[in-house]
């Protein structure tokens, strides 16, 4: 191995850099105001349990909206507002200005009596009632459903379930093939005692998944995330939107027990929509049964949700009227890059019109 010479100079720029990050870091923190996050103005329209729904009305006039609204169902882990981050960068308000009133269910913070909830309660009650109030609010008999990263794959299980109430599907970064070379999080399940896990913590702590999410990249979310620190904080812009990622980041409820075993045993474990046997309260949920048109959205560079994973899509709804959008982005650039901003709320507005 070749001796490693260090420039001395390179050095001392690089220390007088960071120094002087530092010093502005310190002095923009001092100055910010509180960290805003889903700051569009939004009405809750249904409560029950933990659960909340909510209604976003269209900032353009009646006559000139989508004949249909879209309902937004998100993950169990993390929060919705990841949609709603930042206000320039806002996919929900991009959707609404451009036409579409939008219904977004929050799931709530789970706590010990939803120990026992599973997926048949999230998917044929919980979803399904949601759903059914949007349509009483909306007036309408049928809604396009976007799901996203886990909501993507309840949503597909309700719209073969409940095809009737959905007129076009949207999923966005969502796993289909939970067994690809380079799903990491399968491999981490395939080493996990779920059994003992659920055993021991009842609900699965939404910190301990943190950690998970975070031990997938070390370096990246890790060492070089902190060395960069003093950077992102030497602006007000920069600072706001970094500290709005790591509040979304470090906002997770804990999962239901019997749902987050459910759900690593039939999907990660045993691929159930690709080796097929997927049932959800004691119903067969046949992918290739959907014939709704999909739109399928995924990320380049998404290491939590492989292309390949959402790919796998087309081929499990062979009947579908099937589109796709690659973005080249991550698992959450997808919604908050400057890339997306444009090309993700045109894309699902023309494709909803077509």
């Amino acid at each position: 191995m070749k001796n490693l010479k260090l420039d001395a100079q390179q050095v001392q720029d690089e220390l007088t850099e960071l120094t002087q990050n530092l010093r502005k870091s310190q002095l923009t923190l001092n100055s910010l105001p509180d960290i805003d996050v889903a700051s569009t103005p939004s009405h809750c329209i249904y409560k029950r349990d933990k659960l909340s729904l909510l209604y976003f009305e269209s900032t353009q006039p009646k006559e000139d909206r989508a004949s249909h609204p879209i309902f937004i169902c998100y993950a169990l882990v993390n929060r919705w507002y990841m949609i709603d981050l930042d206000p320039e960068r806002s996919l929900l308000r991009s959707l609404l200005a451009r036409g579409l009133d939008v219904y977004v269910l929050d799931w709530g913070y789970p706590d010990k009596a939803d120990r026992f909830l599973d997926l048949d309660d999230y998917i044929n009650d919980y979803l399904d009632d949601c759903i059914d109030q949007a349509l009483a609010h909306s007036g309408s008999t049928e809604l396009d459903l976007m799901g996203i990263c886990q909501g993507g794959t309840f949503s597909l299980c309700y719209t073969a379930l409940h095809s009737k109430k959905v007129r076009k599907l949207i999923t966005a970064v969502t796993p289909v093939n939970f067994q690809t070379p380079d799903n990491m999080l399968q491999k981490l399940s395939q080493h996990t005692d779920i059994d003992l896990a659920v055993k021991t913590y009842g609900n699965i702590p939404g910190s301990f998944l943190n950690h998970v999410y975070s031990s997938l990249m070390p370096m990246r979310l890790g060492i070089q995330k902190n060395l960069n620190l003093p950077k992102h904080l030497t602006t007000t812009e920069s600072a706001l939107s970094y500290l709005r990622m790591e509040k979304w980041l470090y906002d997770c409820p804990d999962q239901a027990g019997e749902a987050f075993k459910e759900f690593i045993t039939l999907f990660f474990r045993e691929n159930r929509f690709v080796n097929g046997g997927l049932t959800i309260g004691g119903t067969d949920v046949n992918l290739s049964e959907i014939r709704h048109p999909i739109l399928n959205i995924y990320g380049q560079h998404d290491h939590l949700v492989p292309a390949d994973s959402s790919l796998a899509l087309k081929a499990v709804c062979p009947h579908s009227q099937y589109s796709e959008l690659l973005v080249k982005a991550g698992h959450i650039g997808v919604f908050v890059s400057r890339k997306a901003h444009k090309l993700v709320p045109d894309t699902i507005v023309k494709w909803l019109a077509e």
